[in-house]
């Protein structure tokens, strides 16, 4: 009997050794963050499980460099050439512009995005299948995307006609790609087409435009608004200009509902942090970001805020909030 119960310990030790090395890490890694906001904190904490699961823990064998720009654009090219000089092991960003602002300061230190507008344009991989340089993780080429967001828009309003779409403007640093622009004002041209909406441009240069896009808004009468993914203006600014507007509102990421905007649709945040989480992890266990292809987003969420509704004196149809994955009350 006492051969039998060593023999049973003998063979527990032996097969809690043959798990990968991998499965418990005993290197101490670092991995910057360059984020637009240290108020979007969500997906962050997403991010951080996912690489929990995955045996790199933070305060154990992980150290996680934060730095934000708070959407100035003109502080984004000195928060990653910080991550830079503090010799991280990865840099994961979650914008395309950051990427941006990463791989200027380094060619050598893989860089993974949680979400970018369009890789390939934006000058960050060569091609999707085949990044071929330091940057990898996820990008939104995806323009049914623009035209569900604005069809949803018209199935919950469908009064609206004249609606106003929100876009950042240009930047000295370089960073915004004017490409990038042209390319989802075509989509959502190509959506209003089919929905039969009129198109009212207005261009944000920066917080300190939104009293004179206001006064756009009133001066052609607009319906509604559609707001581009715009990383020069904080989420929140957003978020109050469309509430002094008291006009319904869609935006394109869920942390803009859950801040008091009204409707969403795009990809789901969480889903797109711990995507990035897998990348992080596939790198730090030896893969190459040149050979790793950038994904595309599979999962997409509508989410509704009924409190914003409300408070602009709007109704939501019923067969809309339906549809919704997350309504808010």
């Amino acid at each position: 009997m006492k051969k039998k119960i060593m023999g049973v310990t003998l063979g527990a030790m032996l097969l809690a050794l043959s798990f990968p090395a991998e499965a418990q890490p005993s290197r101490t890694v670092r991995i910057g963050y360059l984020g637009s906001s240290s108020s979007l904190t969500a997906g962050e904490k997403d991010f951080v499980e996912e690489l929990r699961k995955r045996a790199w823990i933070e305060g154990q064998n992980l150290v996680i460099e934060r730095r934000y720009w708070e959407n100035r654009i003109d502080q984004l090219l000195a928060r990653g050439a910080e991550l830079v000089s503090l010799k991280v092991d990865i840099i994961v960003t979650n914008t395309g512009t950051a990427a941006q602002a990463a791989k200027a300061a380094t060619q050598a230190i893989p860089i993974v995005m949680v979400s970018s507008a369009d890789a390939v344009t934006q000058g960050l991989v060569i091609s999707l299948a085949r990044p071929g340089g330091n940057v990898t993780g996820l990008t939104t080429v995806s323009p049914w995307v623009t035209g569900k967001r604005l069809e949803l828009m018209k199935e919950a309003f469908p009064r609206a006609s004249r609606v106003a779409v929100l876009s950042c403007g240009g930047s000295r640093t370089g960073l915004i790609d004017s490409g990038i622009g042209k390319k989802q004002w075509n989509e959502v041209q190509h959506a209003a087409q089919v929905q039969k909406i009129q198109l009212l441009p207005v261009t944000l240069r920066g917080p300190e435009g939104i009293d004179g896009a206001l006064g756009v808004l009133i001066r052609e009468r607009a319906d509604a608004l559609f707001i581009s993914d715009c990383v020069t203006v904080p989420p929140g600014e957003l978020i109050e200009f469309a509430a002094k507007s008291r006009l319904p509102a869609v935006y394109p990421y869920s942390h803009f509902v859950e801040k008091g905007g009204l409707m969403s649709y795009g990809a789901d945040q969480s889903e797109s942090y711990r995507r990035a989480a897998q990348f992080v992890d596939k790198i730090l266990k030896g893969a190459n970001p040149a050979d790793l292809p950038v994904e595309q987003p599979t999962k997409f969420e509508l989410v509704i805020n009924l409190k914003t509704a409300r408070q602009i004196g709007v109704t939501i149809p019923p067969e809309v909030l339906m549809w919704a994955n997350e309504v808010i009350k």
